[in-house]
């Protein structure tokens, strides 16, 4: 597969999960990749595999939730980069609680890292977007569609992930970007091993969706004829445990 040959993609949160299979693929279809996250040890290990494909990689340890590292990562991307193709935006956080026990702490972080940093990359990165009619994909959750108990924190960031990319969208299509939302059900993830964990369930990775399936939907939207724009995806578990929610 070349047929990314020659583009740049910038994932955020592509140390593990859904992150880091859509690098990897991006990787293998010859893309050049950019990969944000806040483990070095995890991103250096998706950069060697990356490079196995022969292809370019590298990556920036940020926390994006952090407003010194997220304005220095995009002031360093805004100088440094000479094109940017493809910008995915996949990075969250997810701290489940009751509104009356719920942190306000928490929420600022779920702010900051689920909808800051996606606005503020996009802003700053939007020029070179345009310069190359280029693609942006947000990855989301279903809980952008319907929130639930517990998650109000997150599920609100979530909506509003929503309502910016839609915005987005009507902006920047008359430049020739095109903007994606994917709405996902429970992914096998870290993530979702701690989900599991909070509401004491037994977690079965190979049930949920798995972050290579999301991957292959990522690039098959991607490399679309220009006479086609995906807008929205909404993907979950074939079988999922009874009772569990599609977040």
């Amino acid at each position: 597969m070349g047929e990314f040959e020659g583009q740049v993609a910038l994932i955020t949160g592509a140390g593990s999960g859904v992150g880091a299979a859509i690098a990897l693929a991006l990787s293998a279809a010859k893309a050049e990749i950019r990969l944000v996250g806040k483990t070095r040890d995890s991103l250096q290990d998706i950069a060697q595999r990356a490079q196995k494909f022969g292809g370019k990689a590298e990556y920036l340890v940020t926390d994006l939730g952090n407003e010194c590292e997220l304005s220095a990562l995009t002031d360093r991307l805004a100088r440094d980069l000479a094109r940017l193709d493809i910008l995915v935006q996949n990075a969250a956080v997810h701290i489940a609680s009751p509104i009356a026990q719920a942190s306000m702490a928490d929420l600022d972080r779920h702010y900051r890292v689920n909808l800051r940093a996606p606005y503020a990359l996009t802003r700053a990165l939007l020029p070179l977007l345009e310069a190359s009619q280029g693609q942006v994909v947000f990855v989301n959750s279903s809980s952008a569609i319907g929130a639930k108990p517990s998650t109000s924190q997150y599920d609100a960031t979530k909506h509003a992930l929503r309502a910016f990319a839609d915005s987005l969208r009507g902006e920047v299509n008359a430049q020739g970007i095109r903007v994606l939302s994917l709405y996902l059900g429970r992914t096998a993830s870290k993530l979702q091993r701690q989900i599991h964990k909070s509401e004491n369930k037994p977690y079965y990775p190979e049930r949920l969706l798995q972050p290579e399936d999301v991957a292959s939907v990522v690039l098959n939207a991607l490399s679309l004829s220009r006479t086609a724009e995906v807008t929205d995806i909404h993907i979950r578990p074939m079988i999922a445990p009874e009772g569990a929610a599609f977040i």
